[in-house]
C-alpha cells in the first residue's frame, strides 16, 4: 500500500511540474482561483465557468449562475443561464480541462467547531444546557457522532466508540453557516476520451461523469469513521451512486408535508384484498422473520404478523442528498400499493420552521407505498420511522423495545418539547433517544438514527411530491 501511495505522489508531481514548466502554461487553468466542490470541467470564454456533471454551472467563487442542458446522447450541451437566457452554445465537455475538487462547502445550521484529523473532516455542535454531549456531522450535515465535552472526546453514535481526541476544543477554529474551507488544490488534468463515463441515454439524464486517476489528498475530503452513515446491508450503491429516478408518465404530482410513524402492524398492502398480488414484506419474530401467511393477522388485532424491520429508511452508498423509504398514504387513495413518490424538501415546516428544517432543503425523499392511514390527508406522507410514533394503532408491545414517545410524532416530538423547540437540542436529544430506545435492536435504531440524520430531526417538513418509477432499491425491500 505505501508504495502504491508513493507512486501515487510521484505521478501527481509529474503532471504538476510538467504544467508548470509547459510553454503553454499561461493558458492553463490557475485551480486556486476557482473554487470547485468535486471534479468538473472549466470553461474559459469571455467569462470563466465551472460545469460540473449534475448539470449545475457556476462562476469562479462557487455560486450557481446557470445550468447546462446535453443534446440526448452526446457530451455536447448549451449553457442557459437561471432565467433561461443561452449564454453558450454548442459546449463539448470532453474537450474541456478538467479541475479536481478544491474546496468543501459545509451545511451548517448554527456555529460551530471544525475539526480535522487524520479520521476524517468534523463539525461539532456545542452540547445543549446542562448536557455534555454536542452533535458531530459530517461536511454534508449528517450525523456521525457526539462530542463528550467532559472528555474532549469525539464518539461514535452508541456514545461508546471513541473516533479521535482533542487536547482543546477552544483551540479549534469556529465555522459559521455558508462557510468555505479551501485546501490545496489538487493537480489539472488535461481531459481525453478515455478519462470519461459514457454519455448519458437521454436527455433527461444528467452529463458525462469526468473520472480521473488523482486521488483526493486531504483527510477532510470524506469523513473515514465507518459511523459516517447509517448503512443497511442491503444498502446497494449503484453506477454513479444515485438511482435514475424517472418522472412517471401521467402520474400525480403537488405539494404536501411529511410525518412519521411506526405502528409494527401488518401493512395494509400484506393483505390478499389490497396487494393485487403485490404482496408488500410482513414478518413474525420481531419483526425480523418473513412470513407468506398472507391470511395471517396483525400483531394489531391479536394475530401474529407485523412489518419488517427490514423496512426502515435507508440512504445508499454515494448518495448523499437522496434518501429510501416506506409510507403511507391517505386511505381515500383506494389502490396506491406499490406506487412510488419522489418527495423533494424546501426548506420549511407545515406548522413552524427551524434550522433543522433549512438544512434539508433540496433533499430528495423515494416512497414506496406500504400501507393507508385513515387520518392521514391530501399531500401528506406518513414515513415509516422506527420511533416516529405509534398513531392510531400500537402493535410495538411484543418488540421489547423503549418507550416509543408521544403516541403522534414519537421521540421527536418529545425532544422538540424537552428542548423547548431549539433546533440543535432536538438534534442531539433525538440522537441520544434513538440510541437508548433501541439499544437492543440495531436495525431498529438505524432507522430511527435516519430521522436525526438524513432528515436532520426536522418534523413535519413541507415538500413538493411527483410519482416516479419505482427504483430497484426500493422494489427489493418492498
Amino acid at each position: 500500500m505505501k508504495n502504491t501511495f508513493l507512486k501515487a505522489l510521484l505521478a501527481a508531481g509529474a503532471i504538476l511540474f510538467a504544467w508548470n514548466c509547459s510553454d503553454e502554461s499561461t493558458t492553463a487553468p490557475k485551480a486556486p482561483e476557482y473554487a470547485v466542490t468535486s471534479a468538473a470541467w472549466l470553461l474559459s470564454t469571455d467569462a470563466d465557468y465551472i460545469i460540473y456533471p449534475d448539470g449545475r454551472v457556476t462562476n469562479p467563487e462557487g455560486d450557481v449562475v446557470a445550468t447546462i442542458n446535453y443534446i440526448a446522447g452526446s457530451t455536447i450541451g448549451n449553457i442557459v443561464d437561471l432565467q433561461g437566457v443561452t449564454l453558450v452554445e454548442g459546449v463539448d465537455v470532453m474537450s474541456l480541462p478538467l479541475l479536481e475538487k478544491n474546496t468543501t462547502v459545509y451545511a451548517i445550521t448554527g456555529p460551530v467547531f471544525h475539526l480535522v484529523d487524520e479520521t476524517g473532516d468534523f463539525l461539532i455542535y456545542p452540547a445543549a444546557e446542562g448536557m455534555i454531549y454536542g452533535v458531530v456531522t459530517d461536511s454534508n450535515g449528517a450525523t456521525v457522532g457526539f462530542f463528550d465535552y467532559s472528555t474532549n472526546t469525539l464518539v461514535d453514535l452508541d456514545i461508546t466508540t471513541p473516533i479521535t481526541q482533542v487536547s482543546d476544543i477552544g483551540s479549534l477554529p469556529v465555522l459559521m453557516p455558508g462557510d468555505k474551507f479551501t485546501k490545496e488544490p489538487d493537480p489539472i488534468i488535461e481531459s481525453s476520451s478515455s478519462e470519461f463515463i459514457p454519455a448519458p441515454e437521454s436527455s433527461s439524464d444528467i452529463g458525462p461523469t469526468p473520472t480521473s486517476s488523482a486521488t483526493p489528498k486531504s483527510s477532510s475530503s470524506q469523513p473515514k469513521s465507518s459511523s459516517s452513515a447509517p448503512k443497511s446491508s442491503s444498502s446497494v450503491a449503484p453506477a454513479g451512486g444515485c438511482p435514475n429516478i424517472k418522472t412517471k408518465s401521467g402520474g400525480r404530482s403537488g405539494s404536501g408535508w411529511a410525518t412519521r410513524y411506526w405502528d409494527c402492524c401488518k401493512p395494509h398492502c400484506s393483505w390478499p384484498e389490497h396487494a393485487n398480488g403485490n404482496y408488500s414484506k410482513q414478518c413474525t419474530n420481531k419483526g425480523k422473520t418473513e412470513s407468506s401467511d398472507w391470511g395471517g393477522g396483525s400483531v394489531c388485532s391479536g394475530g401474529g404478523l407485523m412489518t419488517c424491520t427490514s423496512q426502515i429508511p435507508f440512504t445508499v452508498d454515494g448518495c448523499t442528498e437522496m434518501g429510501f423509504a416506506f409510507a403511507a398514504v391517505p386511505a381515500s387513495d383506494g389502490g396506491s400499493c406499490g406506487k412510488c413518490y419522489q418527495l423533494t424538501f424546501d426548506g420549511t415546516g407545515k406548522y413552524s420552521t427551524d434550522g433543522n428544517h433549512k438544512a434539508i432543503k433540496g433533499k430528495k425523499l423515494i416512497i414506496m407505498t406500504t400501507n393507508i392511514g385513515g387520518d392521514v390527508q391530501q399531500g401528506q406522507f406518513d414515513i415509516m420511522i422506527p420511533g416516529g410514533g405509534v398513531g392510531m394503532f400500537n402493535g410495538c408491545s411484543s418488540m421489547g423495545w423503549g418507550a416509543q414517545g408521544e403516541q403522534y410524532g414519537g421521540l421527536l416530538s418529545d425532544c422538540e418539547k424537552e428542548s423547548n423547540y431549539a433546533a440543535a437540542r432536538t438534534l442531539s436529544c433525538l440522537e441520544k433517544k434513538c440510541a437508548s430506545v433501541f439499544s437492543n435492536d440495531n436495525e431498529a435504531k438505524q432507522g430511527c438514527l435516519f430521522l436525526a440524520g438524513f432528515m436532520h430531526a426536522a418534523g413535519n417538513p413541507n415538500h413538493k411530491y411527483v410519482e416516479v418509477e419505482c427504483p430497484d432499491v426500493l422494489k427489493k425491500k418492498y
